[in-house]
């Protein structure tokens, strides 16, 4: 680990501690050639499968984009961002534990959906209206009266 002052590879850990649920590995480091100390935060980089478009393109799973659907749906929605972030780690955890190296955009639509639908019932309504192409009033009505049941 090169030092964040000096650019010195020579360091030590003096303190390592697990933080964000488990997730990362918080370390104090000290540099032995400036003495500076600083943190750092590991965490293991897990691949995640890809996600075979309906149209057949694959394309790299991308957390961003995930996170940028999710939070257009709950636009100005009562929800909190732990809340969110709850959900997302949810839904790569249950991509990831397929074990399958590909996954289909429709798995993954099912999975926002579902979260969606336990976080907020308009957010719901608001993704399926462009997930499913709703075309008109009925389609709101149809699936609003799904969502009722």
């Amino acid at each position: 680990m090169y030092c964040s002052f000096c650019g010195a590879n020579e360091t030590k850990v003096i303190d390592s501690r697990l933080v964000a649920d488990g997730h990362q590995v918080r370390r104090r480091r000290q540099c032995l050639v400036c003495s500076e100390r600083y943190t750092t935060f590991e965490t293991a980089e897990l691949v995640m499968p890809r996600i075979i478009k309906t149209n057949g393109n694959r394309d790299p799973f991308t957390e961003d984009k995930l996170r940028g659907g999710i939070q257009r749906a709950l636009e100005k929605r009562p929800v909190s961002v732990e809340d969110i972030e709850q959900a997302i780690r949810t839904i790569k955890l249950t991509i990831r534990s397929t074990g399958e190296r590909e996954v289909s955009s429709t798995m993954l639509g099912n999975l926002v959906m579902d979260a969606l639908k336990e976080l907020d019932k308009v957010a719901y309504i608001r993704f399926a209206s462009v997930y499913h192409s709703f075309e008109n009033i009925q389609d709101f009505g149809e699936e609003i009266a799904r969502l009722e049941k």
